[in-house]
């Protein structure tokens, strides 16, 4: 079983604790620093895991570990659904995400509940698909929030993910090392003004199960069906799954 405690000693608890306070003290420049710090090809990857989606037109999603919405906004924008409910434990990205969401016009469709993702309060099969969006590897339990994901879903629902993953060939594992562990956490600092955040998203990444691996754990969690694509020379990985 995965679990962060390979990354810091807190328990499940502390854990989502600690999480849910560093991202409240980011919320205000997260947005910024994570286009900035991918240069803007964060934006194709949510798009390429919401197109991963369209064939099967889902009318309901969750978008789990929603953050300030920007998943959530584009999967409205391109899904059409009728309803999307972004889930975080962090308020302070939850709010950001509300005012987004008003600008955009889709109040009517999208809404942000404060959820465990480890402990989801929705019902068995309330969700024709669930995504995520570079916010899984912060899970207390990953087993736990997979198998949730699952449990909501509906038989034969999808889930699609996007995470950030260490590239695994020459040289852009070697560069990818020296750019996350030295310009990363250094302009992270300088913007968020956080000194731990986005050392801690270094360690996140590296500590993170990757391709096969991952595959592997999601079929555990309760789905069929589940592959694997990497994106972007493997900076990035694309997870599908089917339930």
């Amino acid at each position: 079983m995965y679990e962060q405690e390979k990354i810091t000693p807190y328990h499940e608890g502390e854990k989502a604790s600690q999480v849910e306070q560093m991202f409240d003290n980011i919320a205000p420049t997260y947005d910024k620093l994570n286009h900035r710090l991918s240069w803007d090809i964060d934006k194709g990857w949510r798009r390429k895991a919401i197109k991963a989606l369209a064939p099967y037109s889902p009318a309901s999603l969750l978008d789990i570990a929603t953050g300030t919405g920007d998943f959530a906004i584009m999967a409205a924008q391109m899904l059409k659904p009728k309803q999307l409910i972004g889930a975080d434990i962090s308020e302070g990205m939850m709010d950001i995400g509300r005012q987004k969401v008003m600008k955009a016009g889709l109040d009517g469709v999208i809404s942000f509940e404060r959820e465990d993702c480890t402990a989801l309060s929705y019902a068995d099969g309330t969700f024709d698909a669930v995504t995520a969006a570079f916010g899984i590897r912060n899970f207390a339990n990953l087993d736990k929030g997979l198998s949730e994901m699952c449990r909501v879903l509906r038989k034969g629902g999808h889930l699609s993910i996007v995470e950030l993953t260490t590239p695994v060939s020459f040289p852009m594992k070697q560069l990818f090392h020296i750019y996350s562990h030295t310009v990363l956490p250094i302009y992270g600092r300088l913007i968020s003004k956080d000194s731990s955040a986005y050392s801690y998203l270094t360690k996140t990444i590296e500590a993170f199960p990757q391709g096969e691996e991952m595959v592997e754990i999601l079929k555990k969690a309760g789905f069929t069906e589940a592959s694997f694509k990497r994106l972007t020379f493997g900076i990035c990985t694309m997870y599908f799954a089917t339930k």
